[in-house]
């Protein structure tokens, strides 16, 4: 029992020096401690006439200490007055690179993601939370020093026409994705217990393009973390656009987010 225990302690203690990896709007190239599970709820939305939000829930695996998974789903009334079921993805992400030293590291990964919607294709954003139905793969890189991290990420997403679209909007079917981020671990100062609450401040910009069709946006997301007892956090974030010709439902958009963790299954 009391190996048992240690061992948790352990990697909730690890888990708590990386919580500034834990980006709200991004995911980091560190993959969640293996054999544990993630459970997400949250809400998004913004105001365009009438109020519209997108709730999700979330579902998050460490296979291994290099493989994790993601399954997701969507209800919203973007599309409608009322909520309805939208559809889900999965999310997969392989650690391929790791440099670790004192109180530093530098990782990378590949990712990949599926979805499925039954949301007419009205925007020009391609999207897989619920927007759109396609593929996405991609590369990040995250670098940890002590308390600050750096992370980047480039992917290509690929969309595919859903069975009740409008019609042509764009004629994109394609675009590119970019994301930089940073975070900073400001509570507490020094660690003495597992217990401790955590604050960890952010900063993203979130970008994409649509080749050939010169739309596009870059975002900034600053964000606010509260990790509770090293299982359970509480992300809020907002976004807004820094540049936008791209119609879309992400811009001016907040994000709320409960998470808790359930190690050593």
């Amino acid at each position: 029992m009391r190996v048992i225990l240690l061992a948790f302690c352990l990697t909730a203690l690890a888990c708590a020096v990386h919580a500034q990896e834990l980006y709200v709007n991004t995911e980091p190239a560190s993959n969640m401690a293996a054999h544990s599970l993630g459970i997400r709820l949250e809400n998004q939305g913004f105001n365009s006439l009438a109020f519209k939000n997108r709730t999700t829930l979330e579902a998050m695996y460490g296979v291994s200490g290099k493989l994790m998974m993601h399954g997701a789903l969507y209800t919203s009334n973007f599309q409608q007055n009322s909520q309805r079921f939208e559809g889900g993805s999965i999310y997969g992400k392989y650690r391929f690179l790791s440099v670790d030293t004192v109180q530093a590291h530098f990782r990378g990964a590949v990712f990949a993601k599926a979805a499925v919607s039954r949301s007419p294709y009205t925007m020009q954003e391609i999207a897989f939370e619920g927007d759109n139905s396609g593929l996405q793969a991609g590369m990040v890189f995250t670098q940890l020093l002590h308390k600050l991290a750096f992370s980047g990420s480039a992917s290509y997403l690929r969309g595919i026409d859903n069975a009740n679209t409008y019609g042509e909007v764009t004629g994109a079917k394609s675009a590119l994705a970019y994301t930089i981020s940073a975070g900073y671990l400001l509570l507490p100062k020094r660690y003495t217990s597992y217990k401790q609450v955590n604050l960890n401040l952010y900063a993203e910009l979130l970008g994409k393009t649509n080749p050939g069709y010169a739309q596009s946006y870059v975002d900034v997301a600053p964000a606010a973390q509260l990790i509770f007892n090293s299982v359970c956090r509480l992300d809020i974030s907002y976004r807004t656009p820094l540049y936008n010709n791209m119609l879309r439902n992400s811009a001016n958009m907040y994000l709320v987010r409960f998470e808790y963790n359930f190690f050593n299954l």
